[in-house]
C-alpha cells in the first residue's frame, strides 16, 4: 500500500455536494402517502408496532429508524433477520406491519424473513426501502419507497455510504410525517425522555 496525499478539504466538499444532491433526488410517490397511512392504521389505531430489518448497514439504519419511531409516539422494535429464523420472529403479532431496507433489494435474509413473516402473520403489510425498483424486494411489498439509486460515495463504489445516508433521511420523511399525522406533542415526548437535555428541553415546552 502506498500513502496518497489528498485534499481533505476538497474531498468534503465534493462528498457533501454528492450526498446533498442524493438527497434532493429521493423521488416522491403517493407510496409515502400509503406509508404514512399503514403505519398509522396498524400501529396508532389498531395498537400494533412497526418492525424495522435490514441486514449490515441497512441494518444499522433499520434499528436507528426504529428507535426514533418509539420515541415519537409509534411503538416500533428491530428485527435482525437472521435471529428472526432463529425464534426471533415469534415477536410478530396481529396489526404489526413490517419496514424492511435493502439498497440492493436482493438481500438473502429479508427476501427469506418476508416468506416467513407472511407464514406466520398472511396479512402483514410490507413497506420497502430500496435503490432498486425493480428487484424482487419492490416487488414483493406492499408499499415500495425509492431511494433514485444513486452511487456510493465510496470510491470503489461498494461501501454504504450514499445509500445509508438516503435511507436515513427516508426514515425521518416518515417519523416526522407520522409524527404530524398523530399530534405527537411535546408533552408526550416528555413522557418517552425523562432523562437527558432532550428531556429537559421537552418539558420546558408545556
Amino acid at each position: 500500500m502506498t500513502d496518497v496525499k489528498i485534499n481533505v478539504r476538497e474531498e468534503m466538499r465534493s462528498i457533501l455536494e454528492k450526498e446533498a444532491q442524493a438527497i434532493l433526488n429521493i423521488p416522491y410517490s403517493e407510496c409515502y402517502d400509503k406509508a404514512v397511512e399503514l403505519i398509522v392504521e396498524h400501529v396508532n389505531r389498531r395498537g400494533g408496532k412497526l418492525i424495522t430489518s435490514g441486514m449490515g448497514k441497512a441494518g444499522q439504519i433499520a434499528m436507528n429508524i426504529a428507535t426514533t419511531f418509539s420515541s415519537t409516539g409509534t411503538p416500533s422494535v428491530f428485527l435482525h433477520p437472521s435471529e428472526a429464523q432463529h425464534g426471533d420472529l415469534g415477536v410478530i403479532q396481529r396489526n404489526d406491519l413490517l419496514l424492511l431496507l435493502s439498497n440492493s433489494g436482493k438481500t438473502r435474509e429479508i427476501i427469506e424473513l418476508i416468506e416467513l413473516a407472511r407464514i406466520l402473520n398472511p396479512g402483514i403489510p410490507i413497506i420497502v426501502i430500496t435503490g432498486d425498483p425493480s428487484s424482487v424486494l419492490a416487488r414483493t411489498g406492499d408499499v415500495t419507497l425509492c431511494t433514485g439509486g444513486a452511487p456510493e460515495v465510496c470510491p470503489l463504489g461498494l461501501t454504504p455510504t450514499t445509500s445509508t445516508t438516503m435511507m436515513t433521511v427516508m426514515g425521518d420523511v416518515l417519523v416526522v410525517s407520522v409524527m404530524k399525522a398523530i399530534g405527537f406533542s411535546a408533552e408526550e415526548y416528555a413522557k418517552r425522555h425523562h432523562g437527558g437535555y432532550l428531556g429537559h428541553k421537552s418539558r420546558s415546552l408545556y
